[in-house]
């Protein structure tokens, strides 16, 4: 049930509405503008009924205040001194539709019911594009190294099945994106990915966080709130940093797991979901349940499909890709140009261990191109804990580009071509004469990669 607001000077006109719509909607009715606005401020609102003259305040002002505050609310003017150049006005400003007193309820009825469904529609889209924001950022899929490989390999086979899978790895390393490639790949995509942070809620919130909360159920909860597994009804729930929830919550996760039921803190009835679960930690669980600090049996719940992922420091052949990726898309969300990185300053990050992993990596090249003044990123532009290293040389003044087994040759030429780039400042010239191709080829292939990570 939607909130519906009235703003009106007359009580009797915001009483009638009231009445007559509070079975279909949670209706807030102001006769002061101003009172309206921050009741806005405070709740969602989906609809509101406008007066175009609310005493001395002119509600095209209010129309606009309320466009402001609230993007998606969708707005309904009224009045009783309709003209054209009032109605265009409002229209410009966003309003909806337009209405004159005295109100017909049922055309108003209708009018409500369209205004509603295009809301809908409004923040269904906004949620999709923030999705599809998020999936486009496949850093942490990035790479050829085998590890890499078995982690893709592993999402493609899992992906349309729904048991529960247990992400583990050190932070930093892309759990969560592993667990968005599983849901947007797989037959659940067209649904909703809830994601909660076990370790970022207190543990007093995260029940209700998790299963909702009935109205009356606590001070404050003057109204039915579902939670995250009811929101993901149908998709999917990623419950990251599992390992820091409490044991007393365990057992209520475990039951709902079973019963695949939810009941909201402080309601009676029992509501059925269809959800499938992907949890992640950084720590080793098995060890945790051995420490009497996690429930077996919710380990073996959730750990139907594990997936390790490795740490950067066991996949550094996938760094230059890794690099590559967070230049081209770091350098044009700051519109500031950046052809790629130096040898030199490529070599020292290939000899670091990245105790905070990929998230460690893609941090420091950001810092470095928004502190360069040069078209490439160079070591002066690390962190100065990394610019007193030494750069890794091997085999004299070579690099030795890693091969592994079972790779492509498509992926080994692909790997060949970024470092041999990347070991010549990004001089393409250079880098077709070196690996003894044309220009135009060596230009169609990497625009290639580059349209493969878009992907």
């Amino acid at each position: 049930m939607h909130h519906l607001l009235v703003i009106d000077d007359e009580p009797a006109i915001c009483q009638s509405l009231e009445f007559a719509l509070e079975e279909k909607y949670r209706v807030n009715t102001f006769t002061d503008p101003g009172a309206g606005l921050t009741f806005l401020q405070q709740v969602e609102v989906a609809l509101v009924l406008l007066d175009l003259k609310i005493g001395a305040h002119d509600g095209t002002d209010v129309l606009k205040e309320i466009k402001r505050l609230s993007p998606d609310t969708v707005v309904i003017m009224m009045t009783a001194f309709g003209s054209i150049s009032s109605s265009v006005e409002a229209m410009r400003h966003g309003a909806f539709y337009y209405l004159t007193k005295p109100l017909m309820m049922d055309e108003l009825d209708i009018l409500l019911s369209k205004a509603e469904e295009f809301y809908q529609l409004q923040t269904r889209v906004k949620w999709l594009s923030e999705e599809l924001d998020k999936l486009s950022d496949n850093y942490g899929l990035i790479g050829n190294s085998k590890a890499m490989q078995q982690t893709l390999d592993l999402i493609g086979k899992v992906k349309d099945i729904d048991s529960s899978v247990l992400i583990s790895g050190e932070s930093g390393t892309g759990k969560e994106i592993v667990a968005r490639a599983i849901h947007y790949q797989g037959l659940r995509r067209h649904k909703r990915f809830q994601a909660v942070n076990c370790a970022a809620i207190p543990d007093n919130l995260l029940e209700s966080e998790l299963f909702g909360y009935a109205k009356g159920a606590f001070t404050g909860a003057v109204q039915n709130k579902p939670g995250q597994f009811a929101l993901a009804d149908g998709g999917t729930i990623f419950l990251d940093e599992i390992g820091e929830m409490d044991m007393s919550l365990q057992s209520k996760l475990l039951r709902v797991i079973q019963e695949r039921t939810v009941t909201p803190l402080g309601g009676l009835e029992e509501k059925p979901i269809d959800v499938r679960i992907i949890a992640a930690t950084n720590r080793d669980l098995w060890k945790e349940v051995k420490a009497s600090r996690f429930r077996e049996d919710l380990y073996y719940r959730l750990n139907v499909i594990p997936i390790r992922l490795a740490p950067l420091r066991e996949r550094a052949g996938d760094i230059p890709l890794l690099v590559h990726s967070f230049i081209q898309k770091i350098s044009e969300r700051m519109a500031k140009p950046i052809e790629g990185i130096s040898q030199e300053a490529l070599q020292v990050l290939e000899g670091y261990d990245f105790p905070g992993n990929i998230r460690e990596l893609q941090n420091i090249v950001e810092r470095a191109i928004a502190l360069t003044s040069s078209p490439l990123i160079e070591k002066r532009d690390l962190p100065k804990e990394l610019q007193g290293m030494q750069p890794k040389q091997v085999a004299g003044k070579q690099k030795l580009i890693p091969v592994y087994v079972g790779e492509t040759l498509e992926q080994i030429e692909k790997r060949v071509i970024l470092h041999t780039l990347a070991h010549l400042e990004g001089n393409r010239r250079k880098t077709a004469q070196m690996l003894d191709m044309g220009e135009r080829t060596l230009r169609d292939k990497l625009k290639k990669y580059q349209e493969e990570q878009v992907e």
